[in-house]
């Protein structure tokens, strides 16, 4: 490892680590490198700063990632150390404790003989060995699992192998929408496929919500062997089959029928296959067009389905309006095999620039009941259900929302850095899709929210099926409704301003002096050591299991990383942590999120609101002793944007390294200054965030109430009373 990974590891900057080896006989020789460029033995230097108490002050992911940086490329140390990651989810945090700190000898010996138990559920599994090399590499594993998770450890392999492979298009999933799309599925599905199963992220899902039987296949080895080890810790109750291979060219499972199938396929692939499975009897519904991939991927779905049986699959818009795929829309609507589709915004997965879209499929059942229409819920309407003052399916009004510019794909654009609330948009696609199924013929409208929509409207010259387009907007819009809730917004947007101004109006700001104050620093790390704070990880994600061997999903609040970056109150639950190690938070708690980006809030103190909530994934919580350190000032400096960027990793997603960060050391007095300041600086951000999104919000409903023709433009000076608009 090199000096900069030295002073990563233990939160010094390099200037520190040059003087240890100048001043210390007993740091670590090179042992390989060059004069200017000397590379030092991780054990030894782990060692050393063991023996001087020097924690580390990276996340356990982090040093997983440089253990198995430091064995080159072409190791192929990842893919062995997979069997290992599902043995050690099994293991007490003490016992992997234990395990780390024995002789590498020992270690070794150990892993090898566990290495032997991998189950023959994991595809493409050889017999594994490991050597002295590895030693590091597997204590790293061990501190990750105990750490983040096991989950988090598997990532990280499955990230390493994949960077090796040069696999490209290759997402994972975002464990809200695979919880989306798996509670869609009706209840009791237990035999689910995944023919593209990736990270194996849909299948968990789907093992969550009671499939016992789970099928699986991917084209990339690594994949598979990660999609598999994943079902072992997320769900080791259910029996699971995962292949590798091309499921288009090369289908593992020819003749299985399930329940359902969850899938997000590959997008745009123009090498599928279409030659030589042009007279494939998959196509019922017509051949897929070469550039239609998906629609191969659909039939596929649909091929492998009972009668009756549902697929929910993520597809990209275009498909839904392509002139190249309109025969087979045609056949899917006409036939009564395609239920429903809901838009998402833009950002939910990736692709990150497009809204993609849930298509639910349900396949037809020989004398089953006719279906006569489909179900279209725009995912992302919470601007347009306000300007209605519709309430959503849950009860609730709507969320406001940014106002933006549609596009025919369906997407439009959210505020920077604003977080995805998949909680609000579950509750209204769970809650459209129950009405919808419980009954179709009686199941009414909500307008700019969901519609179905019958078939006849949509076997047009186009077929476009796209949410935004089938969605009415204006209609059955209440006028007096409408200008009551105007009316509302306009007297809460001037009470906004208000607050604005006042928060404006903070006092003088006076500068330090003909330059700028120099501060002596400490970091993170020096701070925990000193006794001054505490550093308490978020809690690993529910996959890692609960004390009954079920997945954990909390119930009470959890304060998440999209919280404190919008400044919202702590999420309402449903979020997947593990609840038995995740820790309460407590007013006075700092929390920072734990990846960046954008230019959205890095930190926040936690009141009396947030007191009792959960930490959730992606936060870290620093609890400081308040004879020592005041929370507002320790906030305040550690979101710096210089400080996060200097304790950071990556470059569009930084990973933030809170042992890396730097605080100035002032006494308690001058702390409640600077705390007093930065708390203004708070209440600031948070009055232009209200403000801002309230007059997003007024504007929306404005607009829609003049071209939908329910609201009168106000008289003005050279419009005298107010000519009647309808006479025109």
């Amino acid at each position: 490892m090199t000096a900069a990974e030295i002073s990563r590891i233990a939160g010094v900057t390099r200037a520190t680590v040059s003087n240890w080896r100048r001043r210390h006989d007993d740091f670590p020789a090179p042992s390989a490198g060059t004069e200017s460029s000397p590379l030092y033995d991780l054990s030894a230097v782990q060692a050393w700063l063991r023996g001087r108490g020097h924690t580390s002050a990276v996340s356990p992911t982090e040093e997983l990632r440089t253990a198995l940086r430091l064995l080159g490329p072409g190791s192929g140390v990842a893919a062995r150390l997979f069997p290992l990651v599902a043995a050690a989810s099994r293991r007490t945090p003490e016992e992997l404790a234990e395990l780390a700190a024995l002789p590498d000898d020992q270690l070794i010996a150990r892993a090898d003989k566990t290495a032997q138990e991998l189950p023959a559920s994991v595809p493409q599994a050889e017999p594994v060995r490991y050597g002295p090399d590895d030693a590091g590499a597997v204590r790293a594993l061990l501190g990750c699992v105990r750490e983040a998770g096991a989950q988090a450890a598997l990532d990280v392999l499955a990230e390493r192998e994949l960077d090796e492979s040069a696999a490209s298009g290759v997402y994972q999933t975002p464990e809200g929408l695979a919880r989306l799309m798996a509670r869609l599925l009706p209840e009791g599905a237990s035999r689910v496929l995944d023919p593209a199963c990736g990270s194996g992220t849909l299948l968990a899902a789907a093992a969550r919500q009671g499939a016992r039987e789970l099928f699986g296949q991917d084209s990339l080895p690594v994949q598979g062997q990660r999609t598999a080890v994943r079902l072992l810790i997320a769900a080791p109750e259910a029996e699971s089959s995962i292949r590798v291979g091309d499921s288009l060219r090369a289908d593992a499972f020819p003749d299985l029928t399930v329940d359902a199938v969850l899938c997000n396929p590959p997008f745009g692939d123009r090498d599928w296959g279409h030659d030589e499975l042009a007279y494939d009897p998959r196509w019922a519904y017509g051949v897929p067009p070469r550039f239609e991939s998906e629609l191969a991927w659909v039939q596929h779905a649909l091929a492998h389905l009972e009668p009756g049986g549902h697929a929910v699959m993520l597809l990209p818009p275009a498909l839904a309006f392509r002139a190249s795929g309109r025969r087979i829309r045609a056949e899917l609507i006409r036939s009564g095999a395609l239920r429903a589709v809901v838009s998402l915004p833009a950002r939910a997965a990736y692709p990150l620039h497009i809204g993609l879209q849930i298509w639910v499929f349900q396949r037809p059942e020989p004398g089953g009941p006719d279906r006569t229409t489909v179900l279209f819920v725009d995912g992302e309407s919470e601007q347009r259900a306000a300007a209605t003052g519709t309430p959503s399916a849950t009860g609730r009004p709507s969320a406001t929302a940014t106002a933006g510019t549609g596009t025919r794909g369906g997407s439009r654009s959210r505020r920077p850095g604003a977080p995805f609330d998949w909680a609000e948009l579950t509750d209204r696609v769970l809650g459209q899709w129950a009405a919808f199924t419980a009954g179709p013929d009686s199941y009414t409208d909500e307008p700019g929210v969901a519609r179905a929509v019958p078939l006849v409207d949509l076997l047009d010259d186009v077929v476009d099926i796209t949410p935004a387009r089938q969605v009415r907007v204006a209609a059955d819009i209440d006028p007096a409704a409408l200008a009551r809730r105007a009316q509302d917004l306009r007297g809460r947007l001037t009470e906004a301003v208000a607050a604005l101004a006042a928060a404006v109006e903070s006092g003088e700001w006076r500068p330090s002096g003909d330059s700028a104050r120099e501060w002596r620093t400490a970091t993170v790390s020096d701070l925990a050591r000193g006794g001054a704070l505490t550093v308490l990880r978020a809690a690993p994600s529910g996959t890692r299991g609960s004390k009954d061997g079920s997945a954990a999903t909390a119930d009470r609040p959890v304060l998440t990383s999209g919280d404190i970056a919008a400044g919202n109150p702590p999420s309402s639950g449903g979020v997947d942590i593990d609840t038995d190690t995740a820790h309460p938070v407590a007013a006075g708690d700092v929390l920072v999120r734990a990846i960046g980006g954008g230019s959205a809030t890095m930190t926040r103190v936690a009141d009396d609101q947030d007191a009792g909530a959960l930490l959730g994934p992606h936060v870290h919580l620093l609890r400081p002793d308040p004879a020592r350190l005041d929370p507002w000032f320790l906030a305040g400096f550690l979101g710096a944007e210089d400080n996060i960027a200097s304790a950071s990793t990556g470059s569009t997603h930084v990973h933030v390294t809170p042992g890396r960060l730097r605080v100035p050391l002032l006494p308690l007095e001058d702390q409640r200054r600077y705390g007093e300041a930065f708390r203004r600086v708070y209440e600031l951000r948070a009055a232009v965030r209200r403000t801002a999104d309230l007059a997003a919000d007024t504007a929306a409903t404005l607009t829609t109430g003049l071209t939908a023709g329910v609201l009168l433009p106000p008289a003005t000076p050279d419009t005298p009373g107010a000519a009647d608009s309808r006479s025109v």
